[in-house]
């Protein structure tokens, strides 16, 4: 999941590769988790709904991603 979100992508688009297609459940049980954990952000933090919101790795997420290829 980190990896496919190394560019800022849209809901649709993260949801895609793992055939999810229940917005709310993605939103609670995959992208909540990795915002939480510091290893994903919205790329408009202050609107959390916006139509335009997309999500990108942090540096942490992509230090995860380095350690976990090792």
């Amino acid at each position: 999941m980190l990896e496919i979100a190394m560019f800022s992508k849209p809901i649709p688009e993260l949801m895609r590769p793992s055939g999810r297609s229940d917005r709310t459940k993605f939103r609670n049980q995959v992208l909540r988790p990795l915002l939480d954990a510091g290893l994903l952000e919205m790329t408009l933090p202050d609107k959390p709904r916006s139509s335009k919101q997309q999500y990108r790795t942090t540096a942490a997420g992509l230090a995860y991603i380095d350690k976990e290829r090792r």
